[in-house]
């Protein structure tokens, strides 16, 4: 069978099990995105209840929502991130695409090895750009995961409106369990807004591209705020237990240097009072350990909400530019 949603070609795949694909007509909910998508972006109702009905709702999209790496305790997720084999791995892969990280930190101010560990991080240089359907996981996590069913029904319309938009088959897409695609797994509402042609092909393409993800990676940082040249992380000894106070629900940095010092938090490296900053704590095997995250650290948040996932960049960023400066000697 093959059909047209509203200008993307569609071919669809044979492997749903007889009975268990999606009937629109079954699912209200179902039956009112379709309706919207149909009122809201003029894409055709009969194309709409044909695709999800190669649709299923998958089970161990729903388990897997459940367990994300970053609950793990910070010396467990930082194992599974940063370590000799991923920090080879990232000089190779800043080898293999230097000219093309150079210019991505030349346009938008974002260092290469923050770049390379992003990728790293989340789908180890591209090797694993995950193995759902995309429309699936969507689909799934809309109709039965309601804590976030808005969220994810608005990604699921922002896929639809992608794969129109960029020539995709939305049958053939896959991804994460949460619907990230592409090597910087970018989800659907990101891909739209912030993905860029860094090669000149004319294409976004996040899903085959590296210079695209490279260059839409450097994009998606500048654009919520990378500043060139300042800090990231700070090391910190800590003294007493006034600073106890100080640690932060959050990353975002609202206490000036000058006022953690007066708490006994000192920054292991040279610091402005007057510079912004907050205080993590992390568990390590040995018990909490202690860093200052300063704006850039924040930016890198908005990518990932999870401090451990932010943390887990910036160590990875330091160890694979200790590589790839010893490659080039």
């Amino acid at each position: 069978m093959r059909w047209y949603l509203t200008g993307v070609f569609i071919t669809s795949l044979a492997w749903s099990q007889p009975g268990s694909a999606l009937v629109v007509a079954d699912v209200p909910e179902l039956q009112r995105f379709v309706s919207e998508m149909v009122a809201m972006h003029r894409m055709s109702r009969s194309d709409l209840v044909r695709l999800f009905g190669e649709v299923q709702i998958r089970d161990d999209i729903l388990a897997a929502i459940e367990r994300p790496a970053e609950r793990l305790p910070w010396h467990q997720y930082h194992k599974r991130f940063v370590n000799t084999r991923a920090a080879r791995n990232g000089a190779v892969y800043w080898k293999k695409h230097a000219a093309v990280l150079a210019r991505a930190e030349q346009v938008y101010g974002v260092p290469p090895e923050v770049i390379v560990a992003i990728i790293g991080v989340e789908t180890r240089y591209g090797k694993n750009k995950g193995h759902f359907s995309v429309l699936e996981a969507l689909t799934t996590l809309m109709l039965d995961y309601p804590r976030r069913s808005p969220f994810f029904r608005s990604e699921l319309e922002a896929f639809l409106l992608l794969a129109r938009d960029e020539g995709l088959d939305p049958l053939a897409v896959k991804g994460s369990y949460a619907g990230a695609m592409g090597e910087p797994q970018f989800i659907a509402s990101s891909y739209r807004r912030y993905a860029i042609d860094f090669d000149g092909d004319a294409r976004r393409d996040l899903l085959n591209n590296s210079a695209d993800s490279i260059g839409s990676v450097a994009n998606y940082l500048q654009q919520h705020g990378w500043r060139a040249g300042e800090p990231v992380v700070s090391r910190v000894k800590v003294n007493g237990s006034g600073f106890h106070m100080l640690v932060a629900t959050d990353s975002e940095p609202e206490i000036p240097i000058a006022r953690f010092r007066r708490h006994g938090v000192v920054p292991a490296t040279h610091v402005a009072n007057e510079q912004l900053a907050a205080l993590l704590e992390l568990q390590d095997r040995r018990g909490p350990i202690y860093r200052l995250g300063f704006h850039n650290f924040h930016v890198i948040t908005r990518y990932n909400h999870s401090v451990h996932y932010a943390m887990a960049v910036y160590e990875l960023s330091k160890l694979v530019k200790k590589y790839y400066r010893g490659a080039r000697r």
